[in-house]
């Protein structure tokens, strides 16, 4: 017997009608960043290597998680672990009129063990705008976060706030941590003593319940902010209050990647109970695309994870399992013209149909009929093609059945259906 191959390990094959869920999702964010003006980019899978080393030569998306390659050029390249970096290159490399405000729905790969909402390929939705440094930039990209989540249904999430200044500020803080951290190694998780030194501000981000202990008394870098930095982060929080977006303020949030600076941020779901309970974060990157040898262009952006604001969803009973039942059912005993030709004619009126194949009897295709969750049946025999009509049945109200002349099919569906 020839081998059974499986999804490898830390993938999941996406099938209907969970399938559906996600259409849903992403319709949701389309149109709530559509109205903001962001239009749809889609960037390759994989780059050379060096667009995501640029996240930090000691992340460990880098370090240890990246899945990286030689091509058959003996180019080394390496499958996306996020997306903010290549629409960066992108905007490098095109250089469109700014502020360019894109969206975007991609798979993110990584090596780590499997975890609740978080896979070796997962995917994001995010929204990048690239090419101003106004705060109010920030502004409505949270905003129009917090609003997507809000129109998927969900209502347990609280944001988290903070700013990273400066590069320059960012520096001084590095090292004002890496002294003070230094004197407390002995505190930390051992997982962390390796950063203390080189990468100081990735001990702040750790979950380790013992270094989390160790830092609750650190030096915050929001008390070290330059006062440019600091009237940003003001109209910052000046516009969500303005607009009722509720956040509080973490000095602990860093961010696990080098290159933000000012504002950063994540939407945390009260409903998940796990530690992993971020559902979408985010922060201003001035520096990127200058290190990605572009011309300096300051950006804001955000990715999502898909499989995490689902499990969000069903905490809360959101985003109810979207059906993708059709909504009329074809059933045709006469060999299947007749069920090929009205089931296009629905379709190209904007009604959605399916028919049976094969040639099933009349009581197989009804089965199919009632297990696709349609609302109507259009049936076709002998006596309905001898005679120019098609019988309508009602298959959820229970409303029995009548004939319908053949030319007056789709108004009468049509019109059924807009009744509800």
């Amino acid at each position: 017997m020839p081998e059974v191959f499986q999804a490898p390990k830390g993938t999941r094959d996406i099938l209907p009608p969970e399938s559906d869920r996600w259409q849903a999702l992403v319709a949701v964010f389309a149109d709530v960043f559509g109205r903001a003006g962001y239009g749809l980019v889609q960037n390759p899978m994989f780059e050379d290597i060096g667009v995501f080393q640029r996240l930090g030569e000691g992340t460990e998306v880098v370090r240890k998680e990246m899945y990286d390659f030689f091509d058959k050029g003996d180019r080394h390249m390496a499958l996306r672990p996020e997306g903010t970096a290549s629409v960066v290159r992108a905007f490098n490399q095109h250089r469109p009129t700014v502020p360019w405000k894109v969206w975007y729905l991609t798979p993110c790969f990584r090596y780590e063990e499997p975890q609740a909402g978080r896979f070796r390929q997962h995917h994001q939705v995010g929204a990048e705008a690239i090419g101003s440094a106004d705060p109010d930039l920030d502004v409505e990209v949270i905003a129009l976060q917090h609003d997507f989540y809000r129109a998927l249904g969900l209502s347990q999430l609280s944001l988290r706030l903070n700013s990273m200044g400066s590069p320059g500020d960012r520096q001084a803080y590095a090292g004002e941590l890496a002294a003070w951290l230094g004197q407390r190694l002995g505190d930390l998780d051992e997982a962390d003593r390796t950063n203390a030194t080189d990468h100081p501000l990735r001990v702040l981000d750790s979950k380790r319940e013992r270094t989390m202990a160790a830092v609750a008394d650190a030096p915050f870098i929001i008390d070290c902010l330059s006062d440019e930095a600091g009237t940003h982060f003001e109209r910052v929080q000046a516009g969500l209050n303005a607009l009722g977006v509720d956040y509080e303020i973490d000095p602990y949030l860093v961010r696990g990647l080098d290159y933000y600076t000012h504002s950063t941020w994540e939407f945390v779901a009260g409903a998940l109970t796990s530690a992993q309970n971020a559902v979408g974060g985010g922060g201003r990157y001035d520096g990127l695309a200058e290190s990605l040898g572009g011309k300096p262009a300051p950006g804001v952006g955000f990715g999502a994870g898909i499989e995490r604001i689902l499990l969000a969803a069903d905490a809360e009973d959101a985003l109810a399992e979207a059906s993708g039942a059709v909504d009329v059912f074809v059933v045709d005993v006469t060999g299947g013209d007749a069920g090929r030709d009205l089931t296009f004619e629905l379709r190209r009126n904007g009604i959605s149909a399916d028919r049976s194949f094969d040639a099933r009897s009349m009581k197989a295709q009804m089965k199919v009929a009632d297990r696709s969750g349609a609302r109507l049946a259009l049936l076709v025999g002998e006596d309905e093609v001898a005679a120019g009509t098609v019988t309508l049945r009602d298959l959820r109200s229970g409303g029995g059945q009548f004939a319908l002349r053949r030319a007056d099919v789709v108004p009468e569906v049509a019109q059924r259906l807009a009744k509800g």
